[in-house]
């Protein structure tokens, strides 16, 4: 067979494995992984609305506060590099558990804390749970998830993402409401906004009992030679071409060496492979249209926009509400219409949206303290406009960065790439989240949109260039 023929073998294999997916169990297991992102989610946007309250409690500066967000954000970075090469050391299963119970520290310690010192001391150790969930829960559906359905699948990552930011909203909006406050006293006398930390506690420990339930990836048991128990999985994912697939699998992996992080570099070459390059470009530009502002400091944005602290508290409601329905979007259009046609689209919905909110916050009033302050009309198009830009992002960049990530590296270097993308995704988030303050107090509200909106611009032109799609493409055809 020459180069330019097409493979029959393999398009039967597709045809064959459409029809014979178990699709519960891989639904399943997929579903346990990406409970991993229902804690990255959460622990997230737990921290929004309770910015005011750290200040006040720790008696922090503009600059402290900011840390105190953005601290965990350096620990995420760290935790997405060590998760990739640990997991193709020990597999993805063992360190899933590790990451659950790193969780439950985190919770547990943000809420006891005394000091701005020992709350960031375990918002950095929640950022390694973060980091690595963020890098796990894509690899393990990716690879469990058959070609057909894996872009579904897939984005349960960035659905469980955002239903995780949601429930942190829900959870901190009904406890200040309760409470009358993020600083009020609520049960056992102690102040709401640890509790708020302390809800986390949950969903931590239904991700320690899902994990203990559900198998380690077959392609990682390819990679260390345990072949039956990979067969056994895969028959059980898809039944009757298990074989086919392990030996698939052994072709991608070039033969019996075991993935290592020498395999990232072109061969003979001390340059990384190209493919690394455009996974931390979509990483970069993830974070870069400013999407973490509004989950983060959502309170403190529209606070800032002149409304009240109720009021904001229930816009973030809105907005993770928006952010939900538009991932159910993506879910239901990423198999069907591709990956980069979805990017394509979201850039240039992110790019008018979030201009128009550069316009509106450049153009908008002063009140009396020479704050910002909108009129009704003005406040609504603002809302309008940046539920549109959350809905931009719900249906591209959110969960289909994701998606690619999973996908797009081959078998042999996906752990690894894959926490190199993750990790300078937390690095960019890092930047964005720690200088959205220092930017609110130099250059206003517009002057931080403005440079998000700019960056979305590029966005676009990034996918044109460098997104290829992989639609319906077997892992090991990457």
């Amino acid at each position: 067979m020459t180069s330019s023929e097409p493979d029959n073998s393999i398009q039967k294999l597709h045809d064959t494995e459409e029809v014979q997916t178990s699709f519960l169990y891989v639904l399943f297991i997929s579903s346990v992984a990406a409970i991993g992102g229902f804690l990255f989610g959460f622990d997230s946007g737990v921290i929004n609305g309770t910015v005011t309250a750290l200040g006040n409690a720790f008696n922090a500066s503009d600059v402290a506060s900011g840390f105190n967000v953005a601290s965990v954000l350096l620990g995420c970075a760290v935790g997405a590099l060590m998760a990739g090469p640990i997991s193709d050391r020990f597999g993805r299963k063992p360190i899933m558990i590790i990451t659950a119970i790193i969780f439950a520290i985190s919770a547990f310690g943000s809420g006891i804390s005394s000091s701005s010192a020992e709350f960031i001391f375990y918002r950095l150790i929640g950022g390694l749970g973060i980091g690595a969930a963020s890098v796990l829960a894509p690899a393990y559906i990716a690879e469990v998830a058959p070609a057909a359905l894996r872009g579904r699948l897939a984005t349960l990552q960035q659905l469980a993402i955002v239903l995780g930011l949601f429930a942190a909203f829900l959870s901190n909006f009904l406890i200040a409401s309760v409470s009358g406050g993020a600083e009020a006293m609520l049960m056992l006398d102690i102040a709401a906004w640890r509790w708020m930390f302390w809800v986390e506690l949950l969903p931590a420990v239904l991700f320690l009992v899902g994990v203990i339930f559900i198998p380690e990836s077959p392609r990682y048991l390819v990679a260390q030679g345990k072949i039956e128990e990979a067969r056994t999985i895969f028959k059980r994912i898809a039944t009757g071409v298990e074989n086919e697939q392990i030996e698939e699998v052994k072709k991608s992996l070039h033969g019996d060496k075991k993935p290592s992080i020498r395999d990232l570099f072109i061969d003979g070459k001390k340059k990384i492979h190209p493919i690394i390059w455009i996974g931390i470009g979509l990483s970069v530009f993830q974070q870069f249209v400013g999407i973490n502002v509004v989950f983060y400091y959502g309170a403190e944005l529209w606070q800032a926009a002149g409304f009240d602290e109720s009021q904001s508290l229930f816009i973030n409601l809105i907005a993770g509400t928006t952010n939900i329905i538009s991932t159910f979007i993506a879910i239901a259009l990423v198999d069907k219409i591709g990956r980069k046609p979805l990017l394509l689209v979201g850039s240039v919905g992110m790019f008018i949206s979030l201009g128009a909110l550069t316009f509106i916050f450049g153009t908008g009033g002063l009140d009396e303290a020479g704050k910002l302050a909108l009129s009704d009309t003005t406040g609504t198009v603002a809302l309008i406009m940046a539920n549109l830009f959350v809905v931009f992002f719900g249906l591209s960049w959110g969960p289909i960065v994701w998606v690619l990530l999973g996908e797009m590296f081959n078998n042999r270097i996906r752990g690894a790439a894959l926490a190199i993308a993750a990790s300078a995704q937390w690095l960019a988030n890092f930047a964005i989240t720690m200088t959205f303050p220092i930017l609110l107090g130099s250059f206003g509200l517009a002057g931080a949109y403005g440079l998000y909106t700019v960056s979305a611009l590029l966005s676009i032109f990034f996918v044109i260039k460098y997104i290829k799609e992989t639609r319906g493409i077997r892992l090991e055809e990457m």
